[in-house]
């Protein structure tokens, strides 16, 4: 290969399913002209800018999954050298393409007890097949970030949780079993993305703890995993002074972070990926298309992730950069590629789902992480006489309501709105059971919330013994005010049927942790 093919395959550029034909003849000629080494995918430029616009992402596209395979097909053929190919899959492929299985989300794994670890590795092996199975090589996951900050506007449900010890043990286990299946994970956001309050596709977030800190908290499930052999780091945009001499630069950009504190410091060998090069903490920096790339080399990164001046950085980078740097990063993605065998991988076509397996295992995860994560008033209402049941932000035909009426027939209403008739007819009960269904994860707009519906609820069950599950991000909760007059909430974390079925075998006490799951 020339220096400028090397080059060439350090760069994964974004691949957008749902994309014109403009634009994908204009990857096709990177592909064959500039000899990228991978390409990353995207559902579509409309969702992908759904953070950059300040909304919440929507995937409600057709044939996405058969797209996909197509698109990969098509650009493998025009490789002169097998690409790369790599997803940002935290929790499964549904997490970019519709209709394909979705896992829990990382926050929903945490709440697994310590002894059921192998399920959150079985969930990565299950995830990398799910990949394997459209000819993607390497998902960008799990996310090592530790949650400590609460007001954390881009990573609080896609953490394992709060505590260091068990967010490093998860993360190993979910990319131990991705690497059993044969998927290449990557731990991000190095140094550590938990405790900030900026969104990074936005702004420059900043941590301000001393380096001693860093070491016994964000850095641990790094540390951890580099001892462990984890062979791929994602490095974050974001700035840490007490790592970079006091300079408020990004750490995809600092060889003081990445060469001095990730590969000296602690020993890191494997490859170092960029976040996303189109994010604003980084990419309005330099005026010259291709110097931002070079920066990232420069700093030691070896994969450049997003690049939107592929060929201009190539041509900075050959004119600025030594061959001898090229030459490192160049041999780890070969040896990855190698590793791999990545030739050999290629779409399934027809892809099939064993999704009667599928919502057997996420019922089975539910058993051990549907709990209660709040206890006000030592109040059953199963035990009531009556009691009625209110679906928030979902319909009245729910398989949370229709399951426990199997067994206990109760009047149910349905509330979406401030204005719906079924607010009225609460007022005859005095024991509620409330559904209450958050329509986004991310904690944009309160995660989707309606907080005149959320206030208008919590007056009402002030003066009642209310029950509340919670189906979604746990987090929603801040948005809620007056909760502690709910006498107890459980959190189910997911809206899956199966979870749902399962929330109500809790709810009915008729959980027997016994039971045996046939897989």
């Amino acid at each position: 290969m020339s220096i400028k093919e090397k080059i060439g395959q350090l760069f994964s550029p974004a691949a957008f399913i749902h994309d014109s034909a403009e634009n994908i003849e204009a990857l096709e000629i990177l592909i064959q002209e500039q000899h990228i080494g991978g390409i990353t995918f995207f559902h579509s430029r409309h969702s992908a800018a759904a953070n950059f616009e300040n909304r919440q992402e929507k995937l409600n596209y057709e044939d996405t999954l058969k797209k996909l395979t197509k698109r990969i097909k098509r650009y493998q053929s025009l490789a002169k050298t097998p690409l790369l190919i790599s997803i940002d899959a935290e929790f499964g492929l549904a997490m970019r393409v519709e209709d394909t299985p979705q896992y829990p989300y990382a926050i929903t794994l945490g709440a697994l007890p310590l002894d059921q670890i192998k399920l959150v590795r079985e969930t990565g092996y299950r995830m990398g097949k799910d990949l394997i199975k459209c000819g993607i090589h390497v998902n960008f996951a799990p996310v090592a970030d530790i949650n400590t900050n609460s007001e954390n506007p881009v990573i609080g449900y896609r953490s394992f949780g709060t505590d260091k010890n068990k967010v490093s043990k998860f993360a190993w286990a979910m990319y131990e079993g991705m690497k059993q299946a044969g998927i290449q994970g990557c731990y991000k956001h190095f140094p550590g993305h938990g405790d900030t309050n900026v969104d990074s596709h936005l702004g420059l977030p900043i941590i301000h703890k001393s380096k001693k800190e860093l070491m016994e908290e964000e850095l641990l499930p790094f540390k951890e995993g580099i001892a462990y052999g984890v062979e791929m780091i994602m490095v974050g945009h974001l700035a840490v002074p007490a790592l970079s001499s006091g300079k408020n630069i990004p750490a995809t950009l600092s060889k003081e972070i990445i060469q001095n504190v990730l590969k000296k410091e602690m020993g890191f060998k494997g490859i170092v990926v960029t976040d996303a090069l189109n994010m604003k903490s980084v990419s309005n920096m330099y005026s010259i298309p291709g110097q931002l790339e070079w920066e990232a080399i420069e700093a030691g990164n070896d994969l450049l992730c997003f690049s939107e001046n592929v060929k201009e950085a190539i041509e900075f980078i050959a004119e600025h950069t030594d061959e001898e740097r090229i030459e490192g990063s160049y041999q780890k993605i070969k040896k990855l590629k190698d590793t791999l065998n990545i030739g050999a991988i290629s779409p399934k076509t027809p892809i099939e789902f064993d999704w009667e397996n599928h919502n057997t295992f996420n019922q089975k995860l539910a058993k051990y992480y549907i709990n209660a994560i709040e206890t006000n008033k030592d109040t059953d209402i199963l035990d009531c006489r009556s009691f009625a049941k209110v679906s928030v932000f979902a319909p009245l035909f729910n398989p949370f309501f229709s399951e426990i009426d199997n067994y206990q027939s109760t009047p149910s209403f349905e509330i979406q709105t401030t204005t719906d008739v079924g607010w009225k007819d609460l007022d005859q009960f005095d024991n509620l059971l409330i559904a209450l269904f958050v329509p986004s994860a991310k904690p944009i707009n309160n995660f989707g919330l309606d907080l005149k519906v959320i206030n208008k609820m919590t007056e009402i069950i002030s003066s009642k013994n209310c029950q509340l599950y919670l189906f979604g991000n746990p987090l929603a909760l801040q948005s809620i005010n007056g909760k502690d007059k709910v006498c107890k909430i459980i959190c189910a974390y997911q809206n899956f049927e199966p979870v749902q079925k399962m929330a109500a075998l809790h709810f009915l006490d008729e959980i027997d942790q016994s039971m045996n799951f046939q897989m």
